[in-house]
């Protein structure tokens, strides 16, 4: 842990999904063991949507690679959780990770469980749970008209998402992780998927509520780039004005974004996200987060120090 902050380990919860969250989880685990990542549920593709359909489990492929951004470094588990069975096998495309846990779900009769199962195996620093365990699918309205159902099918369309839809919209929060936000020092939103890893969290009923009547302070973490099909020419200000349409205004604290502006590079679709502006509403703390080897992800270091010495003061 660094020196600075041994003093001070906050209860930290951690809301979103995919690669974004667990990139900030692997340097979070260097400040503080009180950490909740909570995670939505709406994947429908690759490996987690074949399980899904097939076995009706929530989607595994998140919840594993925030397990595995929470595990023991020195694991060989971990390296285990991430291998990827070859093409030629009907194993195609599967990881191993998301088989263990969907068998785990099989065993205990309750997803919650395979997680808490999986994450003492791999020796995880903190908790994972999910925003909800019912089956929840994701569509969305474009400024076009149209209606597109899934959340695998959203980064197709070239048209700016309008409105954003859940179902069942009656979903049920996790009472764990109510109970993680709701005891919170710090509330962490995003990096992430803004459409499809950050707003289907907040839109399971309670959670945005629960957030809201925690005392904790509330952060949140701009992207560095944007994404096709989702946050196309978004500047920082366009992000939290869609965050807050759902999460409301007046409760974020802080938001986060880098400065390290420029060519996000050929290999990688989108554009960096421009934090520069003239607004006043909100404290806007900025600072170099890039990742130079993968120029559209944050520095899991990097970012992981500059929320923890804002915190602290």
């Amino acid at each position: 842990m660094n020196d600075n902050f041994k003093n001070k380990t906050p209860r930290i919860v951690a809301i979103g999904g995919g690669t974004g969250l667990s990139v900030l989880l692997r340097g979070l685990k260097q400040h503080t063991k009180r950490i909740t990542a909570v995670i939505g549920v709406t994947d429908d593709g690759g490996s987690s949507g074949r399980l899904r359909r097939e076995m009706g489990i929530i989607p595994p492929g998140d919840f594993r690679n925030c397990i595995v951004a929470l595990s023991d470094e020195d694991s060989l588990l971990k390296e285990l959780f991430q291998y990827r069975f070859p093409e030629g096998s009907e194993l195609q495309g599967h990881s191993f990770g998301n088989l263990f846990i969907a068998a785990m779900t099989d065993v205990t009769n309750s997803f919650e469980d395979a997680l808490t199962e999986s994450s003492r195996i791999l020796s995880v620093t903190g908790r994972v749970v999910p925003a909800t365990i019912e089956n929840m699918n994701l569509s969305v309205k474009l400024a076009d008209g149209q209606f597109i159902q899934g959340e695998s099918n959203v980064k197709e369309s070239s048209s700016e998402i309008k409105e954003l839809f859940i179902d069942p919209p009656d979903a049920e929060a996790s009472p764990t992780a109510i109970k993680a936000i709701s005891n919170a020092d710090l509330i962490v939103i995003g990096p992430g998927s803004l459409y499809t890893s950050i707003l289907p969290v907040l839109m399971v009923p309670g959670i945005v509520d629960a957030i809201a009547e925690s005392k904790g302070l509330k952060y949140y973490v701009c992207n560095v780039a944007t994404e096709i099909g989702e946050t196309q020419h978004f500047n920082v200000v366009r992000h939290i004005e869609v965050l807050e349409h759902y999460l409301g205004s007046e409760i974020l604290d802080m938001i986060i974004a880098n400065d390290n502006i420029g060519d996000i590079g050929e290999q990688f679709r989108g554009e960096a996200v421009d934090p520069f502006t003239e607004s006043t509403k909100h404290i806007i703390a900025t600072s170099d987060l890039l990742d130079e080897e993968h120029r559209v992800r944050h520095n899991s270091g990097k970012l992981a120090k500059f929320i923890m010495e804002n915190y602290c003061g």
